[in-house]
């Protein structure tokens, strides 16, 4: 273990899937049966998922454009199966180590999520987590235009009473990464992910060595471990 690296900040957002939430087994599950159904390539569509709301990655890959014989029955049908799919499958969602402490170190009016899943989802996947969901929380259901824009990042901070430089966004997918740095918010990337997105950006493996210390009277010290 090397020096620490230091982050002050007035609050904290999360992206969910693989930044809070492990769940990698369940997201390739689903989509590797919609894949099957509709002969596409399941490693682009899973590299093109991650991050994106359903919705946005069913219209990339059906949608106007994409495949001209599906038609907007079909695109509906397809974003109920897919949707049907993802609540319908538990026990697939583990914690990312130590993600529930390090959110419970902040005081609950500081945090939000951000997530490109829907709210029912969001909520069973952090239930099945054991972390608690925000009241500040952003779902697909909830923005005009999903990740990469910064439409989310930027509402969640203007909800938490914060300036986006004030705040700091802890995000693992490409996506996802594109839209908090978009947001004027200072940025942390979580696990392995590598990209133009993640260019001089710190990153954490996981949580179980990234401490939080609230400064007097002030804002939060977040120490990122370095290697």
């Amino acid at each position: 273990m090397g020096s620490e690296r230091v982050i002050v900040a007035d609050g904290v957002i999360f992206d969910m899937d693989g930044t809070l939430v492990d769940s990698t087994a369940l997201v390739e599950k689903v989509w590797a049966a919609f894949a099957e159904r509709h002969d596409i390539d399941l490693a682009e569509l899973i590299a093109y998922a991650h991050g994106r709301r359903a919705d946005d990655t069913l219209e990339y890959f059906l949608g106007a454009g994409a495949r001209a014989e599906v038609g907007a029955a079909d695109l509906a049908e397809a974003r109920a199966a897919v949707q049907a799919h993802e609540i319908g499958v538990e026990g697939a969602v583990l914690e990312i180590p130590g993600a529930a402490a390090f959110v419970a170190a902040f005081d609950p009016a500081d945090v939000a999520l951000v997530t490109s899943a829907p709210l029912e989802l969001a909520r069973l996947r952090m239930r099945e987590a054991g972390i608690p969901l925000p009241e500040v929380t952003i779902t697909a259901e909830d923005v005009s235009a999903g990740k990469p824009d910064p439409e989310g990042y930027r509402a969640a901070a203007r909800r938490l009473g914060h300036d986006p430089a004030r705040v700091v966004i802890f995000e693992d997918a490409d996506a996802g990464l594109q839209a908090a740095r978009a947001s004027g918010a200072q940025v942390v990337v979580v696990g392995t992910h590598d990209g133009p997105a993640t260019e001089n950006l710190p990153r954490i493996p996981d949580y179980r060595t990234t401490t939080v210390t609230r400064i007097p009277a002030g804002p939060y010290r977040i120490e990122l471990p370095t290697p």
